[in-house]
């Protein structure tokens, strides 16, 4: 199966070349989309000339456009969408394919996510599961879109994402996804990584507003009852094994290595998701 990933992209050139390095040894057929929103820090300098992206530079109305605008451009039988400071892990696209010819009945499946810190360094990890409605409506997503992976058929059905949302678009997409029943899986490995710069746009004052903009949306018995959601998502996560397995060691491109991966090893005693 083919694979088609978008990186929206504006004025992060430095995280932007390890994200692409990232995805260009993947050694699987794959094209690899960079919705440029006329960046004026070099990135184009270079960007323009790396014959392993396809680039489109083009003003946009937020994030979620360039995303959309992407989608719509992908040729691949399967999609994703990777930020500029996240980045694919060896192997994993062609992981992805093989699991999509094995589940044809299922159209997104979720790979684990390592976070790091911005020299590389083991934070934590994130095992997934399969996200729940009404935990994701009133509380907050449990999946990360780097490590989140779909057929190009349901962006062909209509599931784009609403570019008025300016950072919580994630959790508006998977609700909706998950109300109309969207058949999910699990990969149950590592495929991704997520830098926390800082900058991240889930933790800004915006995304914080958005989250609590999303929540009351939800129906008023799931609001009164968060907090069991809560409870239910951790034990759910208890129960299934998601705590406690940090990977034993990861290679990624760095900045202080962005041409060659970096192997970082994990002692079983670090950070836990």
């Amino acid at each position: 199966m083919h694979i088609s990933v978008v990186t929206p992209s504006f004025r992060q050139s430095d995280w932007l070349r390890l994200c692409v390095a990232s995805v260009a040894d993947q050694g699987i057929a794959h094209e690899h989309i960079i919705q440029d929103a006329c960046s004026d820090d070099g990135t184009l300098e270079w960007l323009l000339k790396d014959s392993r992206v396809t680039v489109f530079v083009e003003k946009d109305a937020g994030m979620y456009d360039a995303v959309n605008r992407g989608l719509r451009r992908a040729k691949g039988d399967l999609v994703a969408y990777l930020n500029c400071d996240e980045q694919y892990l060896p192997g994993a696209l062609a992981l992805v394919a093989e699991w999509f010819e094995r589940h044809p009945q299922v159209d997104m499946v979720f790979g684990d996510v390592i976070k790091v810190d911005e020299k590389g360094s083991f934070l934590s990890c994130r095992r997934m599961q399969t996200p729940l409605l009404y935990h994701t409506w009133t509380c907050h997503l449990s999946t990360l879109t780097c490590g989140t992976f779909f057929r190009r058929s349901l962006v062909e059905r209509g599931f784009e994402f609403n570019p008025a949302w300016r950072s919580g678009g994630d959790g508006e997409w998977m609700v909706r996804l998950l109300r109309a029943g969207v058949r999910m899986g699990t990969l149950g490995v590592f495929t991704s990584v997520f830098a926390e710069t800082g900058a991240n746009l889930g933790a800004s004052i915006t995304g914080r507003r958005e989250a609590v903009a999303l929540r009351r949306t939800a129906p008023v018995w799931a609001r009164v009852g968060r907090p069991l959601l809560i409870l239910q998502h951790r034990l759910r996560r208890l129960i299934g094994g998601m705590y406690g397995k940090p990977p034993g060691a990861y290679a990624i491109y760095t900045h202080a290595s962005p041409t060659k991966r970096v192997v970082v090893n994990v002692s079983s005693r670090q950070g836990r998701g």
